[in-house]
């Protein structure tokens, strides 16, 4: 299978919708007066959280589909706000009649994550207690913490089992923990260029990002929110973050050492290459969609998630799950290489748990998750058949996924390192 040109568009950058999708949506909200008991040992109350879904509930309330969202996402993650929108959700190339999560098939949730700045209650909201935004005082929230918010809001739309919790990065790693911390709510996990922990490298770019922000004196110790923001800081955590996302083929690609709109080195201290306009303003694009706080909050969420924290090992922990997995890797992703994806294979069938492994062949880097629709929609759609037909009475479909799918054998073969799929 030959690799996508590594210089196509980023999803970074907005496209004009793709026709055939959802249409016109609607951003929801669910209030949680009694909020929630945080594994920290804070409790957090009230909680608004944030969500769109898209299709219709079955009868029989089998056909649900949550997909939790990476760092910078929200709960919009298909159609358009409003006619004249010009960017749809940002996992709209996946959400929609045909799709990857086919809505003419499934009921498709997303929700903006506890700590966001996107809808749901996060250090940007305004403090019952004070009357102004929480700023640092809002108690610091885990995956595990995020995922129990999502599960009441399962709870509310009147569904006690979803058909699939599905993510990719720390959406992936979402979709895992709703598989360990609720095995009797989930019927498969779809966990895309993710971990069963964050690594020690990616910890280390998240401190860089953080300290930025931290460093901007308009931080102001998380105290920004009337006056200007730490936009400086902010920026170039994000042109840290989006460097992780690609590939040095498709940096080399996009941009190589051409200069940015000129002939000739300028011979001073300004922008040169096309690499540092576009990390620029990347930078400067997401400091008008996103709160400093909420980034300092999310990534620390996602430093600490280790699946396998308190358990024996990541096998054990993953023994309590009862879904069926499907894990996705990328072949240049360097962030969530899939050695990791590779490491949850191994766990799932040291337990004897049904688990499927696709690592395509993609230049794209860690952004392959959010681009890559064409060849991982026939492996999705296939693998959600074959879990609805086996949830449903309607026989488990054999061992392949469908379309794209694995055999158990070689799922064996990949988890040893013979194969990749």
């Amino acid at each position: 299978m030959s690799s996508p040109d590594p210089g196509r568009t980023s999803p970074a950058v907005c496209a004009a919708p793709r026709s055939g999708g959802v249409g016109l949506v609607e951003t929801l909200s669910l209030e949680l007066p009694d909020g929630l008991e945080l594994e920290g040992g804070a409790r957090l109350a009230p909680i608004t959280v944030a969500y769109e879904t898209y299709g219709r509930l079955a009868p029989d309330r089998r056909n649900a589909v949550l997909i939790c969202h990476a760092l910078s996402g929200d709960a919009h993650a298909a159609g358009l706000h409003a006619a004249e929108d010009r960017c749809a959700g940002w996992f709209d190339d996946f959400i929609g009649p045909g799709r990857a999560f086919d809505t003419d098939r499934w009921f498709v949730i997303c929700s903006n994550v506890l700590g966001g700045c996107k809808g749901t209650t996060g250090p940007a909201s305004i403090d019952p207690r004070t009357g102004l935004p929480y700023g640092l005082s809002f108690p610091v929230v885990t995956l595990r913490d995020m995922v129990a918010a999502q599960r009441r809001l399962v709870a509310h739309l009147g569904i006690d089992r979803l058909l699939a919790v599905a993510g990719g990065s720390m959406g992936g790693m979402q979709a895992l923990r709703w598989a360990v911390d609720h095995p009797d709510a989930v019927a498969s996990c779809l966990a895309i260029a993710t971990a069963g922990r964050q690594s020690p490298r990616a910890i280390a770019f998240h401190e860089i990002g953080r300290q930025a922000i931290q460093a901007d004196p308009a931080w102001r110790k998380g105290d920004y929110y009337v006056g200007p923001a730490p936009d400086a800081g902010l920026s170039v955590a994000r042109m840290v973050g989006h460097i992780t996302y690609l590939s040095e083929e498709a940096m080399q690609a996009k941009f190589g050492r051409r200069l940015q709109d000129k002939a000739e080195f300028g011979y001073e201290l300004a922008t040169d290459f096309e690499v540092e306009s576009y990390l620029r303003h990347q930078g400067d694009a997401f400091t008008r969609r996103f709160d400093a706080n909420s980034y300092l909050y999310i990534t620390k969420a996602i430093d600490y998630f280790d699946l396998g924290r308190g358990a024996r090992s990541l096998a054990a922990a993953l023994a309590r799950a009862r879904a069926s997995f499907l894990l996705m890797s990328f072949s240049s992703d360097w962030l969530y290489p899939t050695a990791h994806s590779r490491e949850l294979l191994r766990a799932l069938l040291l337990n004897g748990q049904d688990a499927s492994f696709c690592e395509i062949d993609s230049a794209a880097g860690h952004d392959a998750f959010l681009l890559e629709h064409e060849r991982m929609a026939p492996v999705i759609r296939g693998f959600l058949e074959r879990v609805h037909r086996r949830w449903t009475g309607g026989g488990d479909g054999g061992e392949g996924d469908g379309e794209g799918g694995e055999s158990l054998a070689q799922r064996r073969r990949g988890a040893e390192g013979e194969g990749s799929g």
